[in-house]
């Protein structure tokens, strides 16, 4: 019970990295305000989960920053406050800086860069009172590229270094605020699984192979393995840890 009466606000929590976090917390005492855009997917998040009463279901576009508003001024109202904020919710779309569209740039970068932004200002906005946890999930391509993903990367990449200057800021003003970023590296998720199903089958079968010689344990992460890291993060075990980067990939930018 590490998160005993603890609140927790995690973001994308309708399937994948946000489904194993938001269970997590659960099982370690906390209450999640769970959000997602697919209401039914968090609604079963809820429903899977330990507990399902601990779990508070919203829906919330991470692209508006009235939601944001609305979501944390909510949590402060029917909480007091807010302890821990993972900043999850993302998408991919796979494309090559020639082939990428700027519709698309645009909306990876909305989701993934300016959705972590937003929920980063918000939640220093509430807990520079009493202090907290804020944990941003990067992911391994927001330190090395990946010729097939740029607005990925760049959105990745982008997170990473946020997420530092945001913890300085935080140190500079004795909020007592963590910030930290995650960085997965290829976990079985269904947004990992989607994309590499969109690719051209050449594509997809080049890097399945890459995959398999690549990760040298051999295999790919599981939602819960991001989940731990996650916890860890949250609670007080990593009081020294501010500004880092988390890596867990199976040891891929090892190499």
């Amino acid at each position: 019970m590490r998160l005993k009466g603890k609140v927790a606000l995690v973001t994308g929590a309708g399937s994948g990295l946000g489904r194993a976090i938001t269970h997590r917390f659960v099982e370690e005492g906390a209450v999640v305000v769970a959000t997602d855009v697919d209401v039914d997917g968090v609604q079963n998040t809820a429903n899977l989960s330990q507990d399902p009463s601990r779990v508070i279901v919203k829906r919330q576009d991470v692209t508006v920053e009235s939601e944001w508003m609305s979501v944390t001024d909510g949590v402060i109202a029917d909480f007091g406050a807010l302890d821990i904020l993972v900043n999850n919710a993302g998408i991919v779309h796979t494309a090559s800086i020639e082939d990428e569209t700027l519709e698309g740039w645009r909306r990876t970068q909305a989701v993934n860069l300016d959705g972590v932004f937003m929920g980063t200002q918000a939640g220093i906005k509430v807990m520079k009172q009493n202090g907290g946890s804020i944990i941003n999930l990067s992911s391994i391509e927001g330190i090395i590229g990946e010729a097939s993903t740029a607005a990925y990367n760049a959105s990745k990449g982008g997170v990473r270094i946020m997420t530092k200057s945001a913890a300085l800021w935080c140190c500079q003003q004795n909020y007592g605020i963590r910030i930290n970023s995650i960085h997965p590296g290829f976990i079985e998720t269904p947004m990992v699984l989607n994309a590499l199903a969109l690719m051209p089958e050449v594509d997809r079968l080049a890097m399945e192979a890459k995959l398999g010689m690549a990760i040298p344990m051999g295999q790919m992460g599981e939602p819960r393995d991001i989940a731990n890291a996650a916890l860890f993060l949250a609670t007080e075990e990593s009081r020294y840890m501010t500004g880092s980067e988390l890596v867990v990939d199976g040891g891929y930018t090892a190499q």
